[in-house]
C-alpha cells in the first residue's frame, strides 16, 4: 500500500486527539500500516520542546521564538519520523501540523504569513500533508471542553487555553481559510456533533481519500 501523511487540524477542544486514536485503530483494522503522532511532538527532541511550548505563562516567549521552535520541533519530526514513515508505505496520522502554525503564530500571534511559509518551505522542505482534515467548531465550545480536561487530566499544557476568545476565533477563521485556499488538501468536517459522529465522518473522508 501506498504511503500517505494526514493532518487533523483543529481548535482547541474540537476532538482532534479523539479522532486520530479512532483513525488509528479503525485504519490498522482494515490493513493499513498507521503511525500516530503529533505536533509539537513526535521525537524526543519536540516532545522535549512541546514541555517548553505549552506549559506556563502565555508570555514565556516571545512569538519570535515561540514560531522558531515550533518549526524546530517540526524539521526534527519531518525528517527523523513522517518522511520516513510514508516512504515505507505507512498512513501517517498527525495531530497538528503547519497549520496549526499558520493558525497559532500566524492569524492569533499576528506573524506574517509569508514569513511562516517561506520558512517552512527553507527549513522543512516544503513538505505538507497530503490531506488535512480541519475539525471545525464554535471556539467558545470547544475552548470550555479543552479547559475542562485540562483541569480533569492535571496536564500543565494551557498556555494558549489561558489566551482570550478573540484569539481563538482568529484561530478558528484561520484554519477555514487555509482550507478554503487549498480545497483539494483539505476537508472540514463539522465538529459540533457527538465524539462518534465526528469520528465517524473523519474515518469515512479518509477511507475515500485512501482509496483514490
Amino acid at each position: 500500500m501506498a504511503g500517505a501523511f494526514i493532518a487533523i487540524e483543529g481548535v482547541d477542544g474540537s476532538g482532534k486527539s479523539g479522532v486520530v486514536r479512532h483513525l488509528i485503530a479503525s485504519l490498522r483494522a482494515q490493513g493499513h500500516d498507521v503511525l500516530g503522532t503529533r505536533e509539537p511532538g513526535g521525537t524526543p527532541q519536540g516532545e522535549a520542546l512541546r514541555g517548553l511550548l505549552l506549559a506556563g505563562e502565555d508570555d514565556a516567549w516571545d512569538p519570535r521564538a515561540e514560531l522558531l521552535l515550533m518549526t524546530a520541533a517540526r524539521v526534527q519530526h519531518v525528517a527523523r519520523i513522517v518522511l520516513p514513515a510514508v516512504a515505507a508505505g505507512r498512513v501517517v496520522v498527525s495531530d497538528r501540523y503547519a497549520g496549526s502554525t499558520l493558525a497559532y503564530q500566524g492569524a492569533g500571534r499576528g506573524m506574517a504569513e509569508r514569513l511562516i511559509r517561506d520558512l517552512h518551505a527553507a527549513v522543512v522542505d516544503d513538505v505538507w500533508p497530503d490531506l488535512t482534515l480541519v475539525l471545525d467548531l464554535d471556539p467558545a465550545v470547544g475552548l470550555a471542553r479543552s479547559r475542562k480536561r485540562l483541569a480533569v487530566d492535571a496536564v500543565d499544557e494551557g498556555r494558549f487555553e489561558s489566551l482570550d476568545l478573540a484569539f481563538h476565533q482568529r484561530i478558528r477563521a484561520a484554519f477555514l481559510a487555509q482550507a478554503a485556499a487549498a480545497p483539494e488538501r483539505h476537508v472540514v468536517v463539522d465538529a459540533g456533533g457527538t465524539p462518534d459522529e465526528v469520528q465517524a465522518a473523519a474515518l469515512a473522508t479518509v477511507v475515500r481519500f485512501l482509496e483514490r
